[in-house]
């Protein structure tokens, strides 16, 4: 696991150069639709996420977690306000821009894992690789660390059918950091789960937060996950109502 050590210290050298926290969201604001009908989803959010931290975002169903991580994944973008990763305006990227900002800096943990069915769970892993055209040699011994790292070596060759839904999930997870990016989001990882593989999973995300380097924006409903954040932010009908240290 040596070349674990060596990509996190590589990260937390990167970080030491960069200013400002990892995440920076201010006043920010979405609805959908207008007049009376329009939604709310978001009203005058703000907040901060350090370089190196695991932060839990909680919230019950319609409370605007899912339109909060797209917003800070640049996968849509507000009315008002601004977000700022990795000491990046979002606001200030064109289409190329922020498509690389996906692909490079932020890596997307699903519910649905969102694995294609086809591929190996080696060849799942190593497709953002393949997306930035990354040396086969390259591509194959960060595939290799990374099964490693999720505690899957051996089943490279499995396709996500013949896996269970942690060892799904868990190759999301590797898939995520292919391109060693700056930034975990994930939209509830451990929803189609059971309770212990939910642990499991969400102790991953802890371990790998500390191994590779990452900052991880993570949204749960789960008590017994929301331990294992180093910071919890309560979302309440599109307003951060809370925040606590763990």
């Amino acid at each position: 696991m040596a070349g674990n050590t060596e990509v996190g210290a590589g990260a937390a050298a990167t970080a030491e150069r960069r200013g400002g926290p990892m995440v920076r969201v201010e006043d920010l604001h979405r609805s959908y639709g207008t007049g009376a009908a329009a939604v709310h989803a978001l009203r005058g959010v703000s907040f901060e996420v350090p370089r190196g931290e695991l932060v839990a975002l909680r919230g019950r169903s319609g409370s605007g977690k899912t339109t909060l991580l797209n917003l800070v994944g640049g996968l849509d973008s507000p009315d008002e306000g601004r977000v700022t990763v990795d000491d990046t305006d979002l606001a200030a990227l064109g289409e190329n821009g922020m498509l690389e900002l996906r692909r490079d800096r932020i890596g997307f943990v699903f519910q649905s894992f969102g694995l294609i069915p086809i591929l190996s769970a080696a060849e799942n892993v190593g497709l953002p690789m393949r997306l930035r055209k990354a040396p086969a040699r390259e591509r194959e011994e960060r595939v290799e660390l990374l099964l490693t790292l999720v505690g899957l070596a051996g089943h490279a060759a499995q396709r996500p059918g013949e896996l269970s839904g942690g060892q799904q999930q868990r190759v999301a997870i590797a898939r995520a950091l292919a391109n060693r990016p700056a930034l975990l989001i994930a939209d509830e990882p451990t929803g189609q789960l059971d309770a212990e593989t939910g642990l499991s999973v969400m102790e991953l995300l802890r371990a790998v937060v500390r191994t590779e380097g990452v900052t991880a924006l993570v949204a749960t409903h789960d008590p017994q996950l929301l331990g294992l954040a180093d910071r919890v932010l309560e979302l309440n009908d599109g307003e951060i109502t809370e925040g606590r240290a763990v």
